[in-house]
Parts: structure tokens; sequence; C-alpha cells
């Protein structure tokens, strides 16, 4: 298979981008470098993947390289992640969460690409879901304009299946964390906590530490898309555990695989405005149409990311 990657130097993406490989397809990659990193390619570079360092949100150079590709298949994960970032510049937020994600759909309707895989999220689409797990049929009410700007993007990838025929699908993410998370980032606490623990620096607990979500090892995330690209459902697909994890209990357990008689500290600051209290997403669906489901157990997973920084 030849594999498009958008947003492929970052953490997700990269991790990605080397299971492709793994297997025997070609990778192309399209990246601007503002948050991915060239270091997390370096090894498929060597490999044989190609990087293109442009913009998803530049429909027309989009355009040429997915025309120049000619991929079989585009994994969409170039977006703005940020929760915080979105309520602090929502103009932004939608010009790479929505127009990136329509320029990657007119560029796969235009070259007739078969196949488009696109990242979304179960930890910002449902907000304060009435039931947990929560399942796809769960009703969007994103609590910032990040979850906003995914569900209109999924609603895109929707569309162009219904007016185009194009065949898309959309993974909505728990709480993924992993090696080649950014512990400097705003978007991933688990890679922050680890950072911490390192530094022997306390870590920031924004509120009580009773919020809870679904964290989703990377490794299964990138299974879900291989599961996802060979097969031929579509729509909206919850990638997750279906275990809620508070903040404090994720403390606790990175503490129990620290070692060396490390421990983590924390201090508490205030709330945040457009974060969920409790998030945690049903992946019945992926079972049982995508005979896909996570492997990697919490413990495992958080002894793995740590030994990786």
């Amino acid at each position: 298979m030849k594999a498009l990657v958008t947003g492929g130097a970052g953490f997700i993406g990269s991790n990605l981008v080397d299971a492709l490989l793994a297997r025997g397809d070609d990778v192309a990659v399209l990246d601007d470098l503002s948050t991915g990193r060239r270091s997390n390619l370096e090894s498929a570079l060597a490999g044989g993947a190609v990087l293109h360092e442009l913009d998803v949100r530049d429909g027309p150079v989009v355009r040429e390289l997915v025309a120049a590709v000619q991929p079989d298949a585009i994994f969409h994960l170039a977006a703005q992640i940020d929760v915080r970032h979105s309520v602090a510049d929502p103009v932004f937020d939608s010009a790479v969460n929505v127009g990136g994600t329509i320029n990657v759909l007119e560029a796969a309707r235009a070259a007739g690409v078969p196949r488009v895989v696109n990242t979304s999220t179960g930890g910002a689409i449902y907000g304060e879901a009435d039931a947990l797990p929560a399942p796809e049929s769960t009703a969007s009410r994103p609590l910032a304009p990040y979850g906003q700007s995914k569900y209109a993007a999924e609603g895109y990838c929707a569309l162009y299946e219904r007016l185009h025929g194009l065949s898309t699908v959309s993974l909505r993410y728990g709480n993924v964390y992993g090696p080649r998370q950014d512990p400097l980032g705003e978007a991933g606490v688990i890679a922050i906590f680890c950072g911490k623990l390192l530094e022997g620096a306390p870590a920031t607990i924004f509120g009580d530490g009773t919020q809870t979500r679904d964290y989703i090892y990377v490794g299964d995330v990138v299974a879900a898309n291989l599961a996802a690209v060979d097969s031929a459902a579509t729509g909206a697909f919850n990638v997750g555990h279906g275990v809620e994890v508070s903040v404090l209990d994720l403390v606790d357990a990175l503490n129990s695989v620290a070692g060396n008689g490390r421990l983590l500290a924390v201090e508490h600051a205030p709330e945040r405005p457009g974060e969920v209290l409790r998030n945690c997403i049903d992946a019945s669906r992926a079972r049982a149409e995508l005979g896909w489901a996570a492997q990697t157990e919490l413990a495992a997973g958080l002894g793995t990311t740590l030994a990786s920084l």
C-alpha cells in the first residue's frame, strides 16, 4: 500500500509511519513541523519515508502533493490539538481542523484516493456525557472549540462520502499517551507528568484531581488505524479502553512504576474552562466491526513511556 500520513512527524503520526513501514508500505508524510519534529521521523526517513514540509491549510499545495503521490490511503492526523489554545484562538483552531480536513478530502476526491482515515476525538466531542462509557451515539456537546472543530471535520468526511462516494472513517481517540509525546507541551498529561517526575519537579493538577479520562496507549491507536484502513467500515469509531482513570489515580499509577525511589509530587491550581470533568468512551463498535480492542494496560504503557524519556 502507498500511504500519505498528514501530521506524520507528530507524536501519533510518527508512530503510525513506523508501523506502516514495518509492514512494507510506501509512506509519504505531510507536516509543516510547527509541532511535529523531524527527529521523530529519523528512522522512518532512513527507511524510505519521504517528508514533505507543507501546511495542511494550503489547499492547492495539498492537492498537488496528493496528485503526485497517488496514495491508496490517507491517514489524516494533522491538527491543532490544544484545548486551551482552541478557546483562546478558535479561528486558528477551525482553520487547521476544519479547513485542513476539507483540503485533504478535496485532494483525495480529485485524485481518486480509495480511503481516508480521519483522526477525531472521543475526549472532547461528547462533552459531559449523560452515561459512561459513552458510545458513538452519544450527543455531541463539546465544551471547547477543539471538540466542535473535530466534530465538524467528521461531518465533512461523511458529506464527502454521500456527495462524492469517498470512503472515509473517523477514529475518536481517548487520551492518547506513549513514546514521543512532548513532555513540555500542553495536551498530554502523562508525558507532562513523566517529565516532571524525571526532573524531580512537582506536577500541576488543575482542579481537585477527580476529573477522569480514558487513557489509550499509542501502539493501540496505531493498531486501530491499521484495522480501519483495511476495513470498508465508515462513520465514527471510538478508540479507547472504556475505563475511567482520575488524575489522582494516574499519579498513583505512575508512582507505582517509577522505581528508584522516585515519587511525583503534585500541586493544585484552579480548574480550567473548556475541560470535561468525566470522560470514558465505549469501543464496542470498533471491536465488532474493525476487530480492534485495546491491548496495553495502563501500568505497562506508563512504564514504556517513562523509559522512552
